[in-house]
Parts: structure tokens; sequence; C-alpha cells
């Protein structure tokens, strides 16, 4: 197995003010001082690529979205699933494989034959103590209630889309504690694995089980988080900060969408806020400027780019990029939000 490393965080001088900063968000000062300003000051710019990825034409049931992408690199290719929105099925995952970005809108479209009813949301990593590939996302299963459900898949051969093994249900009966769920997520310490989800209410929540008894063996999930947001919480370790970062989606003024960030330094710790209003977001329409012309007006269900392809979902603090789903608002107007036209674009945030 390879994959390449983006460079270690650098160390850079945190100074009276950022000291102050970092201990508001409950960081030390010699922690704060190994990660790069906007982890001191909750400051994000980010410069958007065009559409990179839109949605694949010509098929017997067209696709109208491509959305919620998953995206890792190994042996030196980019590996991304995404949901895809149809009219006859309207949730199927998808996955395409390119040397790099500028080759992703030629890239082949593969829809994965996991399952012939509803599949969306994945996320995939590369599970060590395994030797294998999960593919984590949500089915439709009506003996439960709710009838969404977390699913995963595994394969040992993640070029090959038709490897994947059939879902299987990641609880083995429902918990009563939640009564809706979505874009659900796993990510691990040293010791756990931890199931990060939102309810579509203003909470994020997590459950948790033992490194040794994934992917059973699930505690009772309990509320983490509760604030302005929405869905799609990701979830990453800060490479050389040993601080962890959450991403979420919120809903800003008339519907459009945008993320913000939290902070904790453990998986099971408190979430402080980091970026996390309108006027201030991790990504949203006032941070983001647009190359090659405006083309959307959303920063939507995205995942940043890791330093590697594991559990542990580590990211290069200091080399962040965000592969997201955005639409204009004039293309978004008017359409129920199944039918919105949602395409993939790259944000990256300056050096």
């Amino acid at each position: 197995m390879s994959g390449r490393q983006p460079l270690l965080a650098r160390r850079d001088f945190l100074g009276s003010a950022g000291v102050a900063v970092a201990g508001a968000l409950g960081l030390s000062a010699a922690s704060a001082a190994d990660g790069p300003s906007w982890l001191k000051d909750g400051g994000f710019r980010w410069t958007a690529s065009p559409p990179l990825i839109s949605p694949a034409a010509g098929r017997d049931d067209p696709c109208h979205a491509i959305k919620d992408p998953s995206v890792v690199r190994f042996d030196d290719r980019w590996h991304v699933f995404c949901t895809i929105r149809s009219r006859r099925r309207t949730h199927q995952i998808e996955y395409l494989s390119f040397a790099d970005w500028p080759d992703a809108a030629k890239a082949e479209r593969i829809v994965l034959k996991l399952t012939d009813g509803y599949f969306c949301a994945p996320q995939v990593f590369w599970f060590r103590p395994h030797r294998k590939w999960y593919l984590v996302y949500q089915v439709n299963e009506p003996s439960r209630k709710p009838a969404l459900q977390p699913a995963f898949s595994t394969t040992e051969e993640l070029p090959d889309p038709g490897s994947w093994a059939k879902p299987e249900l990641r609880f083995a009966k429902h918990r009563g504690t939640v009564r809706a769920w979505i874009d659900f997520w796993v990510i691990a310490d040293g010791e756990r694995v931890h199931l990060f989800f939102t309810s579509n209410d203003g909470h994020m929540w997590r459950a948790a089980t033992k490194l040794d008894d994934f992917p059973r063996g699930w505690g009772r999930p309990e509320v983490v988080l509760r604030g302005d947001v929405f869905e799609a919480s990701h979830t990453y370790r800060l490479r050389g900060v040993d601080r962890y970062l959450t991403v979420i989606e919120a809903v800003g003024d008339g519907g459009g969408r945008y993320y913000k960030a939290y902070l904790a330094d453990r998986l099971d710790g408190a979430w402080q806020p980091l970026a996390a209003t309108r006027e201030k977001p991790f990504a949203g329409p006032g941070n983001v400027r647009q190359e090659g012309g405006h083309w959307t007006d959303s920063i939507s269900h995205g995942e940043l780019h890791r330093a590697g392809h594991d559990e542990r979902l580590e990211v290069d603090a200091t080399r962040l990029r965000f592969l997201f789903q955005g639409v204009s608002d004039e293309d978004r107007r008017g359409k129920p939000y199944g039918d919105i036209p949602w395409q993939l674009g790259l944000l990256t945030a300056p050096a």
C-alpha cells in the first residue's frame, strides 16, 4: 500500500494576541504555536476552482446532480466517491479516479452496484487493523425506524469498483436515543473508533466502539454539539498539531449553504467554535474568491484532502484543500432540493 504524504505542519510564532485566542479555544500556547494562523484566529480564506466534476450526461437515466464527495489519494491517483441524483433512481454512489484535478472531468464514471435501492453520502478510508478499505454510507431499510440507516461495505482493491461487498448495517438493532440521523462519518484514535452524524436539527452526535470491535460493538449515541448547524459533519485529526477539527454544514440566508468549524482536544471531548458564524465561517460566500467566473453561492457537503488515507483521517493544517458541492442561487431558485444541479469544485487555502 502506498500514498503520497503532504508535508508536516510548520511551526509558527504565536505572539501574545494569538496566545489569548488560543486560550479561548482551549488550546495551549505551545500546541497552537505548531499550527497555521487560522488555528489561532479562525480566519479562513479560500480560492474556488471552476466546476471540476459535473453530472455525467448520456445515460439512460439522466443524472442532474453530483454531490457528497469523499476523496483519498492512493497510488498516485485521486479516488472520488460521490452521490448522484437521477430521475428514476434518486440516490446512488458513483466512483471515478484520475491522476490530477485537470483530468477529473474526463474520468470514467462508474455507478457502484451495491444495492438496487437507495444508497448515498459515502465516506472512504483504509482500516489498517483489517487491511481493508471501508465505504461508509446510508441506505434505506424499511424494517427499521427510522428507515435511513448507516451501512458499510469493504474491499481489498480500491481501484476495482466491482469488488465492494454488499452493504451491512452498522447497528445490529436501532438505538432508541436517535429519531433521525444522516451523513455518517468514521474516525479512529489509538483506542476507539468514533461514529459522528447529524440529525438536521442543530445537533451533532457521536457513538464509539473499541478499535478491536470495529465495525461492531457501538455504544449509545450521544449529542456532542448543539448549534445553528444542519448536516454533513466531517471530523479530522490535524497532523502535527494534535487537535481535531470538525467542519459542519449550515444553512444561510435564502437557503444557501456554508460551512462552520469547531475544534476539540479529543474525539470524545468538547467541541469549541473556531469559525462558526455566518459572518466568520469556515467556508462561505464571504471568504471564497472564485476563479474563472462566478458559479456558486453555496459551499455545501464537502471533504478535506487528507494527508493519508487511513482511519486516522489526518489533514495537513498548512495545506488545506476542500472538495465541495456548489450551485448558484439562480440555478437553485424554484427547484425542490432533489432537483438542484450540484457540481463539484475545489477550495484551496493560501499556504
